[in-house]
């Protein structure tokens, strides 16, 4: 089954090189903005969601929406819905062919319960989970950024979790996610070096790299100092970070590594080093329904409720063409995300055996 559906998934990213697909099959939905963090590099924490959709919502939205491979359900943290599980099932029955879920969580639920609810989902049958468990820089760097005391030590015990459950469910996968911004700049070799003290065995391959950005529609700090680091100085930190990245042989790693090697480019020009493939091999969905480009793209194209929570009825419709013909002219916002950045580089196979220079 896995296999199958990993052909599925290899298809139709092969497929959108060349042609527009008639259906996404990346969804990037963020399932609450509730968090218990105090992020000085978001603002998510500060609002007081109400009328978020419902499980029954997301049940209708996954009949009628099948063509999923990939989802990332986000947040907030994900794992404060206590219907959390009952999301992914909704997805897995009826897009028959998703072969990936992924999730970040940021370790302040209880271990126990973040454990048991990934537990629940492995025994779905769901081919490939992939945990990121949110961190930032060393012990006081961590807790300082993510403004919880003791955030950096259950981020640990989170991993350390994770490493005993994979050796029951071997489709588990689990890495840090380090989201650069202006403060932490130079600290990612002192974490790694900080982190293998209490993890040995640690890999530089157990972190994902991120870049700290602006978003009016997802992390609503648009109004807030801006907390970018300096583009020079990033690139300079993971060119050193992939030489000692160690890299698998493998479709997954050959993507992470172009996606490192492409953000370089885009630290030190501000450029995407590819266009996106937002309103045609993904999309974003926040809590409330709202359907947007992406992540960083502050465009409502509609809400699920006034749809049917079928894309179909917006998938073709003027809004989403006049994306598509923004992304093709060059004028979409400026970004690299993983969110985004995987269906480009899938999109344009020699974006994975080349990349552009600065």
């Amino acid at each position: 089954m896995a296999i199958k559906q990993l052909a599925g998934i290899g298809y139709t990213a092969l497929k959108s090189n060349f042609t527009e697909l008639e259906r996404p099959y990346k969804l990037n939905f963020a399932v609450t903005l509730l968090c218990q963090s105090r992020c000085l590099t978001c603002n998510i924490w500060e609002l007081k969601p109400k009328g978020e959709l419902t499980i029954e919502e997301v049940r209708e939205f996954a009949r009628k929406n099948t063509s999923f491979r990939w989802i990332e359900l986000t947040g907030g943290e994900p794992f404060l819905r206590r219907d959390i599980v009952d999301i992914a099932r909704a997805f897995y029955e009826n897009s028959k062919g998703l072969y990936i879920l992924t999730m970040p969580t940021n370790s302040l639920c209880s271990k126990e319960l973040v454990i048991g609810r990934i537990k629940e989902m492995l025994d779905i049958g769901i081919p490939r989970l992939s945990i990121t468990v949110s961190l930032d820089g060393h012990r006081e760097l961590h807790d300082k950024i993510r403004g919880i005391p003791g955030n950096y030590d259950r981020a640990i015990q989170m991993f350390k979790s994770l490493k005993e459950l994979k050796k029951a469910y071997p489709q588990l996968f689990f890495v840090f996610g380090y989201t650069m911004s202006k403060l932490n700049e130079g600290q990612l070799d002192r974490t790694y070096e900080e982190v293998r003290k209490d993890i040995p065995d640690l890999r530089y391959k157990d972190f994902h790299i991120n870049v700290g950005q602006i978003s009016g529609n997802y992390y609503h700090n648009e109004n807030s100092p801006d907390i970018r680091p300096d583009g020079q100085k990033v690139a300079a930190e993971v060119q050193q970070f992939i030489r000692k990245r160690e890299f698998d042989v493998g479709i997954i790693p050959s993507i992470e590594g172009a996606f490192l090697k492409n953000l370089v480019y885009y630290a030190k020009t501000g450029n995407p080093p590819m266009r996106s493939r937002s309103m045609e091999a993904s999309l974003f969905l926040d809590s409330f329904g709202n359907v947007y480009p992406s992540i960083m793209w502050n465009r409502k194209i509609a809400n699920l409720r006034d749809i049917g929570y079928d894309l179909g009825a917006i998938w073709n419709g003027k809004d989403a063409e006049e994306v598509r013909l923004q992304i093709k002219s060059g004028s979409e916002p400026k970004q690299w995300t993983a969110c985004e950045a995987y269906q480009s580089i899938v999109g344009n196979v020699p974006g994975l055996i080349r990349t552009k220079s600065a």
